[in-house]
């Protein structure tokens, strides 16, 4: 297993929607291993497969559901459900690996189900209301289809998040990329 760089905002990876998985070869299980190795060198609650320049419909997480119970695994192809209330508040600060130290509030359901199929082909069926979990779900899809969580949020808030990673000198160093081995998120 290898830790990955993670992509940051402005690679083109995280900019185009995913392709579908349609065989289970060596190479997606060594994407995944490899999903997970970088994911807990972030400490990540999820990392899909753009944020580390690949282009399949994967996805893995690792984090609380509504019972504060520790969920992990991964998820191919999935679809996605969202369900509940739509919610924005103080507890809806919303990060992510790719705009590393930077978090905002970002208006998510309340509740998400995804279903999928696991590395043996087997029916993945994941869903949380209220918990880390659902947020994550609905994260990790958006990343599916070229979206990052900034171009959910409010106008002014993703002014500040922009003007965030203009001071970071991401762009302008051409830095598209970090290494959770090497960097904490807030250096990088």
């Amino acid at each position: 297993m290898t830790v990955r760089p993670i992509t940051i905002i402005g690679h083109r990876a995280l900019e185009r929607p995913t392709r579908k998985v349609r065989e289970i070869t060596d190479e997606i299980r060594t994407l995944v291993a490899d999903m997970f190795e970088t994911n807990d060198a972030a400490d990540g609650a999820g990392l899909a497969a753009p944020q580390v320049g690949a282009r399949w419909r994967i996805f893995v997480y690792s984090c609380t559901d509504a019972e504060d119970i520790e969920q992990r695994g991964v998820v191919i192809n999935p679809r996605l459900q969202r369900f509940g209330t739509l919610v924005l508040d103080e507890e809806s600060i919303e990060g992510c690996l790719s705009v590393p130290g930077e978090g905002y509030p970002t208006a998510r359901f309340t509740g998400a189900r995804v279903t999928g199929t696991d590395l043996e082909g087997n029916e993945v069926d994941v869903s949380d209301e209220g918990g880390v979990l659902a947020r994550c779900l609905q994260h990790e899809v958006d990343h599916l289809e070229g979206m990052l969580y900034v171009e959910r949020l409010s106008p002014t808030l993703r002014r500040e998040a922009l003007d965030a990673v203009t001071a970071r000198g991401w762009r302008s160093r051409g830095v598209l990329s970090w290494d959770p081995r090497q960097l904490e998120a807030d250096e990088v």
